[in-house]
């Protein structure tokens, strides 16, 4: 950390609080947490894809406890409605009129598990929630909390019966990130982890001792405004658009790479790298965004925005392995 340039501010000192909770509760998912806190520091939604057991769910709990923030579990099914995720108009005979009962969606904090479980039209519902902020259900719209951030899991093992989620819908998430196994010390700790819970020495404990008082909703979106202030300077700016760019045109770089790329990032990919790299340069505590946090969080911001082809597809490219060749080829501000 760059202590000539690290803010010091409570507000900071508050995060750093509350990341270091999160590894008390999440063990060797230091990644994992890092992501979770700047989507919610960028304003942006996570789509996380691990196998089964490694805290994907724990994880967004986990911050929920820590948080002055309401939260909902879907567990996405395939005989799941759209209804069932934002809710209906109940008719009542008594008032002669309809009502309108909000779904979970309306909570602050939701968790989609294993979202590629659901058929298209549920995974549609999401669609205006995620980009919009609103729900309509028959003739009215209705607000989201101004909190609101959606985490959702899939798992890359069992593909039989699940519905791969649309690229538009791919799109509204700001990171798509992958996380593995945990190292053989990391998984010692946590199963000593594992004991002491079994054994009841940390029920009762909804928030850690790192954290004495949850983060409030006026603290997230003071934070947001500090991650708008920092630094960011032209020629970096331009790099950061210049790897978006690259994806759409590739052929300037490389002409074998532009074969191996179907479609390119959209201006929301741009969006989403800039929000990011402040917010990762903001948990830093700088005070400034540098090449380095472009460059860290471009893999997660990107690989779901950049297609490959028929081509690339079936030489075992993918878009994580697409970006990792664009950043070797745009050259540093």
């Amino acid at each position: 950390m760059d202590t000539a340039h690290a803010p010091s501010s409570s507000l900071h000192a508050r995060f750093l609080q509350l990341q270091q909770a999160l590894q008390q509760d999440i063990i060797g998912q230091a990644a994992l947490v890092e992501r979770l806190l700047i989507a919610l520091l960028a304003d942006g939604h996570l789509l996380v894809e691990g196998a089964p057991g490694l805290a994907k769910t724990t994880a967004i709990r986990a911050l929920a406890a820590h948080l002055e923030a309401d939260f909902a579990r879907v567990q996405f099914t395939p005989d799941l409605l759209p209804a069932d995720l934002t809710g209906t108009e109940v008719w009542h005979p008594q008032d002669g009129k309809f009502e309108f009962q909000p779904g979970p969606i309306f909570h602050s904090l939701l968790l989609a598990d294993e979202i590629n479980r659901a058929p298209a039209k549920v995974q549609s519902a999401l669609l205006e929630a995620m980009g919009e902020r609103q729900v309509t259900v028959g003739r009215h719209t209705y607000p989201l909390p101004p909190l609101f951030l959606v985490m959702a899991t899939q798992n890359p093992i069992e593909q039989e019966g699940t519905f791969p989620l649309p690229e538009a819908q791919l799109d509204r998430f700001l990171m798509y990130v992958r996380i593995g196994y945990p190292q053989a010390a990391t998984e010692t700790e946590i199963l000593r982890l594992a004991r002491q819970r079994a054994r009841g020495a940390l029920q009762g404990a909804a928030v850690s001792p790192a954290l004495a008082s949850r983060i409030t909703q006026q603290e997230v979106f003071a934070a947001r405004e500090a991650v708008l202030d920092l630094h960011l300077a032209p020629a970096l700016e331009r790099y950061l658009v210049e790897l978006v760019l690259a994806s759409r045109d590739p052929g300037r770089y490389d002409s074998a790479l532009a074969r191996r790329i179907a479609w390119g990032a959209s201006p929301r990919g741009s969006i989403a790298l800039e929000r990011c790299a402040r917010a990762r340069a903001w948990l830093a505590g700088r005070d400034f965004v540098t090449p380095e946090d472009v460059r860290a969080v471009a893999p997660d911001v990107l690989r779901h925005r950049v297609l490959p082809s028929f081509e690339a597809t079936a030489e075992g490219w993918d878009g994580a392995r697409l970006v990792e060749e664009l950043l070797q080829r745009v050259p540093l501000p």
